[in-house]
This record gives structure tokens, C-alpha cells and sequence, in this order.
């Protein structure tokens, strides 16, 4: 990706795991929702993806979007999810394709199919269980901030069949930085490192797709996504697993 590549919750924790892993790359340009408290070393703008000039402004000349702003609470409101991640995500891809933006990388969420876990938990969490959801199953939110998740998708279903534009949404699983989860199977299922976050999105700005769904998890143990989509068509190779986990490094394990 030579263009320039906005990225959009700049501020956040995703956000801040795509640039510790990937900051030298690419050639940034940032929007945070507040004022940041250091000065980025990229260009960047300031202000709410509803806000249609300036997301204008933000898409001009730029290759590709990582999309990650709006209200990340899970308990968010109606009528929040409903502004800042339904609307705000139809204003941004307005504004990606006027400006012949290439690719759109959408950060979904576990929470558009949370409803999968409803009738199988605690087991699936669990190491043998053999179910696995792989992104050809229809949403099951959670909760309204799952149903705006799986609305962005819907979206990017829409504006890629109409405009053409190259879509990838990442259902994003349990992103922590250093150790997953210890006493929390549900946890350690969906756990996603910094480094892995970083890889998995560095595949979405470079792969060739159309309009994809994959899953946002590091190659752990406990999994009830399947992981098979983002490693064929992205390309992406896990390297941690919240099984063999020790500091900052994944313990590999002869077979």
C-alpha cells in the first residue's frame, strides 16, 4: 500500500496496537475523536466520523481506511450506536468512495455474534469443543452495539456491490496487551495480542479480496472461530496462542 491510509480511532485501543506494530509501514493519516495528549508524528485531524466535511477531508488521497471510530461500549445506548457506528460508518464509506479510496478495512465485532454462545457455553470455550463460527454464519448481536457492528457489515456488503470498493470486516475478538486472560475461559477463546492485531490488519491493507468476513484472534488453544478464512485469503499467520503465553512471547512447542 503506497497511498496514504487513514486510520480512524487513532486513540483507541485497537488503534494504538495497529500503529505499535506498524507505525514505520505505512504512511498514516490519523483521526482521533479528542485532542491527543502528544503529538502524533503523522498528520492527523480531529472530530467525529458523523461529521461529513471533515471525513471529506480525511479520505482525500489516501489508499485505504482502517475503521475504527465510534461508541466501543457494549452496553451503548440505541440511540449512540445508532449515530456515532451506524451513521458514522455510512458517512465514512460516502466519503471512501467519492474519493476512489481503495480499500475499506472495518473493524467489527465478536459482539455481532454473540448470541452464537447463548445455548453452548461454557463448553465451547473450552479446548476440544469442535464448534467454530468462520464468517459465512448471518449475525446473532449480543447487544445494540453488536447489531451496529453487524450493520457496518452490512454496509460494506452494500458499497462494495454498488461501488465497487474492497471490503474487509474483522470480527475483533478480546484485544489485550501482555498476558490473555488467566481465569477467564471465554477469554482465552477470543484473546487477540497486540502483535497479532497488528499482523492480521497489515494482511487486510495487502491481500487481494473483494468483500470478506474473518475473525480478529490470535491462533489460541480455546477457539470458537475459525481462523481458516483470514489465513487463506489474507494471508495472516498468528503467532501467539493465549495457551503458551509467557511475557511477551508466544512458547513454541515441539510437536
Amino acid at each position: 500500500m503506497d497511498d496514504p491510509v487513514l486510520l480512524t480511532g487513532a486513540g483507541g485501543r485497537v488503534g494504538g496496537a495497529i500503529l505499535d506494530g506498524l507505525a514505520d509501514e505505512y504512511d498514516w493519516r490519523l483521526l482521533y475523536h479528542n485532542p491527543p495528549s502528544e503529538e502524533p508524528e503523522f498528520p492527523y485531524l480531529i472530530g467525529d466520523v458523523v461529521e461529513a466535511d471533515l471525513m471529506a477531508e480525511a479520505c482525500e488521497g489516501v489508499g485505504a481506511v482502517i475503521h475504527l471510530a465510534g461508541d466501543p461500549r457494549p452496553n451503548a445506548p440505541w440511540d449512540s450506536v445508532l449515530e456515532n457506528n451506524i451513521n458514522g460508518t455510512k458517512i465514512l464509506y460516502d466519503a471512501a468512495v467519492e474519493a476512489g479510496v481503495e480499500k475499506f478495512v472495518f473493524a467489527s465485532s465478536n459482539h455481532a455474534v454473540g448470541h452464537f454462545e447463548t445455548e453452548r457455553k461454557p463448553e465451547l470455550y473450552r479446548e476440544h469443543h469442535e464448534f467454530r463460527l468462520d464468517g459465512t454464519e448471518l449475525p446473532r448481536p449480543g447487544n445494540f452495539y453488536g447489531i451496529s457492528k453487524a450493520t457496518g457489515e452490512t454496509l460494506g456488503r452494500y458499497y462494495h456491490d454498488e461501488h465497487g470498493i474492497k471490503v474487509c470486516n474483522v470480527r475483533i475478538g478480546n484485544l489485550t496487551k501482555g498476558h490473555p486472560p488467566i481465569d477467564y475461559e471465554r477469554g482465552q477463546a477470543m484473546w487477540l495480542s497486540h502483535r497479532d492485531c497488528a499482523n492480521l490488519h497489515r494482511c487486510a491493507l495487502e491481500a487481494d479480496y473483494d468483500y470478506e468476513i474473518v475473525y480478529g484472534i490470535s491462533d489460541n488453544d480455546r477457539k470458537y472461530y475459525s481462523l481458516e478464512r483470514a489465513k487463506e485469503v489474507l494471508g495472516y499467520e498468528p503467532q501467539d496462542n493465549s495457551a503458551h503465553f509467557d511475557g511477551e512471547e508466544r512458547v513454541v512447542e515441539d510437536d
